[in-house]
């Protein structure tokens, strides 16, 4: 897949999705989120593909929306706006619930709807002076969509912080507040995205990862009884799957396991 706004080629176990509508900085325009949509779609059907990386141009992430559209909007409907916000959150619902491990890959600025593109990748790579900022309120809309999202991850004191005042932080401060997992300087960050891609492809059974990606979204909005009794359904199943079966024969033969062969 390549097209004006994204291109997706597979690497090995990696699936790389990079957006490049270079000229608008990666806006999410509805054509961005179209192609977005295709291509993690693409990348979930390919079973060679273990791990998917997502990343931007040299001069940014996402700079959020495309200011042409932004000033269509204006003339929008309400129908009009949910239609339009419905269909950034079934990106982001995807991108969350993809059975595949989503890495995303940070150089430049990633803001607003940018910003939370990259806030629903499973692990944030960042370089320590990428800029990251929710910064809807300061042209008084709001972050509303990513806002679900952020809580979780960062929790309700940092994630207030950034989405009231709009403040644009760095790499080095975001990986500080936990939103980043990894900080690497630029000339490294694509060769480094790359190796841990690798090494979680060989080293984690992809039926695992997607198993446990569902139960960390399903247990955070249950009560402590009901997160436990799904809990121990789903280690129940993944008692019986396929991998588990294959991943203890081997731990207990003391044999290395190779969960990309």
């Amino acid at each position: 897949m390549n097209n004006e706004f994204v291109s997706l080629k597979r690497e090995g176990a990696s699936g790389l999705i990079r957006m490049q509508w270079e000229e608008k900085r990666n806006a999410l325009s509805p054509g961005m989120i179209a192609a977005l949509k295709e291509a993690f779609g693409e990348a979930a059907k390919d079973e060679k593909i273990k791990v998917i990386i997502l990343s931007g141009t040299a001069k940014a992430f996402s700079a959020g929306a495309d200011l042409a559209y932004l000033k269509k909007m204006q003339g929008f409907s309400y129908e009009e706006n949910l239609k339009d916000s419905r269909n950034l959150k079934a990106l982001f619902e995807e991108i969350y619930a993809l059975p595949k491990l989503v890495i995303a890959q940070i150089k430049g600025p990633a803001i607003a709807g940018g910003c939370g593109l990259a806030t629903v990748c499973d692990l944030l790579i960042s370089t320590p002076e990428s800029l990251f900022g929710y910064s809807e309120v300061r042209i008084g809309f709001i972050p509303a969509i990513v806002m679900t999202f952020l809580i979780r991850k960062i929790g309700e004191s940092h994630a207030k912080r950034l989405l009231l005042t709009g403040e644009r932080i760095t790499g080095s401060e975001a990986h500080r507040i936990g939103l980043v997992n990894y900080l690497f300087p630029a000339d490294r960050i694509e060769s480094e995205s790359k190796a841990l891609a690798e090494k979680i492809a060989t080293q984690c059974s992809g039926e695992a990862i997607a198993m446990t990606k569902k139960l960390i979204a399903q247990v955070q909005d249950l009560s402590l009884p009901e997160a436990l009794e799904l809990a121990a359904a789903a280690n129940a199943e993944a008692r019986a799957g396929r991998d588990c079966v294959r991943g203890v024969t081997a731990f207990l033969n003391k044999e290395k396991i190779n969960w990309n062969e």
